[in-house]
């Protein structure tokens, strides 16, 4: 059996990537600045597609969507929040889309990690 990929196949297990590092300290995004760790194993600009895992400690972040996203969680939990109050608590095994729209809270509740992909 052969370790070589089918054409057209993208794994998530490249232990070569390197993450793209971000600390998020805008006030009138995030009521504390957090740091945040991103592997993008999948990008393809002519379709606004993404994916990969992405992973940050708990806070809180204040969202307005224009992209779909489809979250599955790894490990930890989260916790959405729209604009009139609904709220709804996410943890590993969880899967679930952030439609563009949404106008809201995410909120890590702890650690988190998760699969992403978006597609803008």
């Amino acid at each position: 059996m052969s370790n070589t990929l089918p054409s057209h196949v993208i794994s998530f297990s490249n232990p070569e990537l390197v993450p793209i590092e971000r600390e998020i300290s805008d006030p009138a995004l995030v009521d504390a600045p957090y740091h945040s760790s991103t592997w993008r194993h999948f990008v393809e600009p002519g379709k606004k597609a993404v994916a990969g895992i992405w992973e940050a400690g708990p806070h809180l972040e204040r969202c307005t969507c224009d992209y779909d996203e489809l979250c599955h969680i790894l490990e930890g939990t989260v916790r959405l929040t729209d604009a009139t109050g609904a709220s709804r608590i996410f943890g590993a095994g969880d899967s679930f889309v952030v439609a563009s729209g949404f106008n809201g809270t995410w909120e890590n509740l702890s650690n988190v990690r998760k699969v992403y992909f978006i597609l803008g």
